[in-house]
Order: structure tokens, then sequence, then C-alpha cells
């Protein structure tokens, strides 16, 4: 019976599992489903946690690139048909341009996307992950996601007032400056999402750009508070707890000096889109 003898061999066998990974984001990312790819990494991350793990990522990505360049082109000197020979050849190039270019990482940036409860923060920051920095795109950190994690919990499980008092709001806040600051520390990019209501939060989010050396976009997403609280009622199965009495809340507030780019969220996503990939693009070519 054959068997291959690598799987039995715990020396050869036993390999880093973000190299496994590498190979789907790496064949994900060739296909143009760059989505697809940060939400695998993202998924994996949630799961173990290895942040440390990213600086090996973009080795990791050309090495299963160069893997699949090499197994192109093996055996076509042999090969008789010269419509395959080409085809083989130029899959490899490709391959080859691919393993080059994940070696060429983009420098790491931060953004950070604020604004009420309801202007659609989460999905703003999950359609530009994939086109800020490195392959596979940056890394969300998301307030309401490590709020469940501090307490136990699901993301999808709602908590009780204790979880929201000012104290453990400044905890929360306090986690998510020190893993963003884990994530642009291994080179890669960062995307936080949270209310950022405060001029603290905001401070202290920018200070870790300032610190780092890395470039900064704020983004202030703003929407009428009717349109708001249409959205949160709408809610089901998200990390969030924010309900209308939260977003009225959230309203009466004074939420301080604004010098993040305000943009309006009350209509379409793909407009606020486009005019946070202008702000970004702006601040990219400052």
């Amino acid at each position: 019976t054959l068997f291959d003898a690598i799987e039995f061999n715990d020396e050869i066998a036993c390999v880093d599992v973000f190299y496994d990974l590498a190979f789907l984001l790496m064949d994900l990312w060739r296909r143009q489903l760059h989505a697809h790819a940060n939400l695998v990494l993202h998924a994996y991350l949630e799961d173990t946690g290895d942040i440390d793990g990213l600086a090996l990522l973009p080795l990791f990505l050309s090495c299963r690139a160069a893997v699949r360049a090499k197994t192109s082109v093996v055996g076509l000197s042999g090969e008789a048909d010269p419509a395959l020979r080409a085809d083989g050849a130029a899959l490899g190039a490709e391959y080859t341009a691919l393993a080059q270019r994940f070696l060429r990482p983009d420098r790491p940036r931060l953004v950070a996307i604020g604004g009420f409860s309801g202007t659609g923060k989460t999905s703003v920051a999950r359609a530009l992950a994939p086109g800020i920095g490195a392959p596979p795109g940056a890394l969300v950190v998301r307030s309401d996601v490590i709020r469940k994690a501090r307490h136990g919990v699901d993301a999808q499980v709602r908590l009780g007032a204790e979880a929201y008092t000012p104290a453990v709001s400044r905890a929360v806040y306090g986690t998510l400056v020190r893993q963003v600051a884990a994530v642009l520390q291994t080179g890669h990019a960062a995307v936080a999402d949270a209310v950022f209501a405060t001029a603290e939060a905001r401070a202290a989010i920018e200070a870790v750009a300032t610190d780092l050396g890395v470039p900064f976009t704020g983004l202030w997403l703003e929407a009428p508070e009717s349109t708001l609280l249409a959205r949160v009622a709408g809610r089901h199965g998200d990390a969030s707890d924010a309900d209308e009495a939260v977003v009225r809340s959230q309203v009466q507030a004074d939420p301080g000096t604004l010098a993040w780019a305000r943009l309006d969220a009350g209509g379409a996503l793909p407009d606020l889109l486009a005019r946070a990939w202008a702000v970004l693009a702006r601040d990219t070519h400052a």
C-alpha cells in the first residue's frame, strides 16, 4: 500500500500552522478573492490569537507562491504540446511575480473608524480591510469583540449593564490599543473599530500610530438619529449590544472636538466606502 512517508515523520510533518494557512491565503489572493482571504485570516486569528505570526506571513505567502511556481513548470520540457508548455510557463511566471510581490509588503498604517452605534463602522471596517496594507489586508480590531472576550462569552451573547461601566469600557479600550499596537509592530496594517466617543479615546488610538511612526487616518461616521435607531433595531447576530436607548444616550453626549474626517453614513454603503477610500488615498499621498 502506498503512503506518504512525510505524514509519519514528526520532524518533517510538523510545521507552523500559519504556514499551512498561507497556502489557502495565497491561492485566494491570486484568484482576486481578497475579501475572502482577509476573512479567513480574521477567523484564524480570532480562534488562535496568534498575532505575532503576522510578522512571518509575507515570507510564508511568498514561499507558497514559489512552490506553485515550481510545480507549474516541472516537466514542461517533456511536454509535446506547445500550447500546454506556454500555459505552464505563463502560470509559473505569474506565481513567481506573486512570490516577489509578497516579499515587498506595503508599509503598515492605522485606520480608526469611530461613530455612534448604527453608523456602519464594522461594515466599513470589513470592506476596507482587504485593501489596506500588505496582503491579505489589514486586521480589524473591534471593541465589541474584545468586550465579549473579556467576559468569556461568544460574540453574539448579549451582556448586561455591568459590562458597560466606565471602568470596564476603559479596560476594553486599553486592550484595543494594545492589540492594535501588537499588530502594527509585526509590520501589518490595522483597522480599529470602536465608538471612540471621547477625545481621550481618540487621542489614545492616534498615539499608537505616532509612537510607532506609522500613518494614521481617523474616520468619523455620522448619520441622522432616526437612521441609527432603525439600524440597531434591525440587528441580529452581531457582537454589538447597542439598542435604541444606547443610541439616544450617545447622540445626547458631546464627543468633543472632532479632528477626524467626518463622513456622511446615512446613505448606501457603496457611497460611504467611496468617500472613505477618497480620504485614505488623500492621506496616503499627503
